[in-house]
């Protein structure tokens, strides 16, 4: 039964993960801390703060946390399936489709449309990200830096975070 309410509680949140990783937070928090209590709230941010620091998918490094502390190896697993589930076979539909139908004006106006759409709520959710930050004149500093290393300098973003760890080291 813990297996497949691991991969039930990641399918739903796989399903619903639109506009990005950071709207998903919630409804992780809402499967993981509240709905089954595999994550206190205390170490959901502990979490939270945690797979910020390491690369990849946020809604993967949690359901590979929370996978393992409740079901071991195979936990994770099981909720890294149900995560990657929906948005897997949604990609590869979208794909044939894009596939067949790239010289088509209406499907090419549909795409870009979402991909404006995409751009607009990635754009909001850093605004929502930066404002709940405690801003002061190093971490406006660090944004800045960042900003500048990727958009004049061309700077692959691997680069500007450990520009940014090795600055962080030195002023915060």
């Amino acid at each position: 039964m813990l297996y497949l309410d691991l991969f039930l509680a990641f399918l739903r949140v796989g399903s619903f993960s639109f506009g990005g990783a950071y709207s998903l937070i919630p409804l992780i928090e809402k499967e993981a801390v509240q709905n089954y209590g595999w994550l206190t709230h205390e170490e959901f941010l502990k979490v939270l703060a945690m797979v910020e620091v390491f690369p990849g998918a946020i809604s993967i490094k949690f359901a590979t946390y929370t996978g393992y502390k409740a079901g071991g190896i195979l936990g994770a697993i099981v909720a890294n399936l149900g995560n990657m589930a929906v948005p897997a076979i949604v990609i590869m539909v979208a794909a044939y489709f894009y596939s067949q139908y790239s010289k088509n004006e209406t499907i090419m106006k549909i795409f870009k449309g979402v991909k404006f759409a995409v751009i607009g709520m990635i754009v909001a959710i850093m605004f929502q990200y930066a404002t709940r930050m405690p801003l002061e004149w190093k971490t406006a500093l660090l944004m800045i830096i960042g900003a500048a290393l990727i958009i004049f300098f061309k700077l692959h973003p691997a680069f500007v975070v450990g520009i940014a760890a090795l600055i962080a080291l030195l002023i915060l």
